[in-house]
């Protein structure tokens, strides 16, 4: 018997250089560094697609997205986290909630928060009441906490998809 719920949990972390974007949960922050990736780099959201593909046992977001390959180059996190909400659906399983964690040291990310709990949600087709965003320092231990990158961890709990009496889902 399959549980009726399913979790999963992510990880991501990429260096911070300058003359590149600082994007975080589909959000670009101003900072005079940003994240270096093949696409936009954006390790809130490449966390939780992670976490969304481990619920399910499919591997990770590079198997899907390799960042080799130049179709993905400079693409846009949210519409990968799209395409990975889809491929839960296509499963029969629906997103119950997401919650997360960045570390940072600079910059402040609380202004923020509310606008990438908005995008993120949207991405998922949940609310933003079911997706939850932290953000912290590493107290300057380790890369992170010497700001010569940026980490996330997500988690995702899955439940089975629902119908409503229209017979939309």
């Amino acid at each position: 018997m399959i549980p009726p719920f399913r979790i999963g949990n992510g990880y991501d972390i990429h260096r911070l250089v300058p003359d590149r974007p600082l994007i975080l949960g589909g959000v670009q922050i101003p900072h005079s560094l940003g994240l270096l990736g093949h696409s936009d780099a954006d390790v809130l959201t490449h966390a939780i697609m992670d976490a969304l593909l481990g619920a399910l046992s499919l591997g990770d977001i590079g198997h899907y997205f390799p960042p080799g390959d130049p179709q993905w180059a400079g693409a846009d996190s949210l519409r990968l986290l799209q395409q990975v909400r889809a491929w839960v659906a296509e499963r029969g399983w629906q997103v119950a909630n997401v919650d997360s964690v960045v570390i940072a040291e600079r910059p402040k990310l609380k202004p923020y928060i509310p606008q990438m709990r908005q995008r993120l949600a949207a991405a998922l087709a949940v609310t933003a009441d079911q997706v939850g965003v932290k953000a912290t320092t590493n107290e300057r231990l380790g890369p992170v906490g010497q700001e010569e990158g940026i980490a996330a961890y997500a988690v995702a709990l899955l439940m089975p998809r629902t119908v409503d009496d229209s017979g939309k889902v």
